[in-house]
């Protein structure tokens, strides 16, 4: 997902566009797991996808105007911070795509967490 489709999908529903691009990613990060390094192909575009979903999400957080405590912005620019690096792990050094997926669905469970109706 490209930055600019992050934005645009933000626009409507944010949590739900999160979700969704979230969902998107990890599909692409579990279907790469399952072959492994045996179809580059397949491994670069997942760890691509997810890069760009969590670049797209850190540049949002460091945006000034973004409402979100500026605590839960910080970590999630950390969080993108290690999904760089440990992604660059995976493609040099043969890491699996585990931690990427959990991550990932760590976040997708918070999304999913709706607050009660007042």
């Amino acid at each position: 997902m490209s930055h600019e489709a992050y934005r645009r999908a933000a626009g409507a529903d944010p949590r739900d566009a999160e979700y969704r691009a979230f969902a998107d990613a990890t599909g692409l990060l579990l279907s790469a797991k399952e072959t492994g390094h045996s179809d580059l192909k397949k491994l670069i575009a997942a760890i691509h996808a997810n890069r760009e979903l969590w670049g797209a999400l850190a540049s949002d957080c460091a945006d000034a105007r973004n409402r979100l405590p500026e605590t839960t912005r910080a970590q999630i620019i950390a969080l993108s911070r290690w999904v760089e690096a440990y992604s660059s792990d995976v493609m040099r050094r043969g890491e699996t795509v585990e931690p990427l997926i959990d991550i990932n669905r760590i976040i997708m469970e918070g999304l999913a967490v709706r607050a009660p109706a007042a």
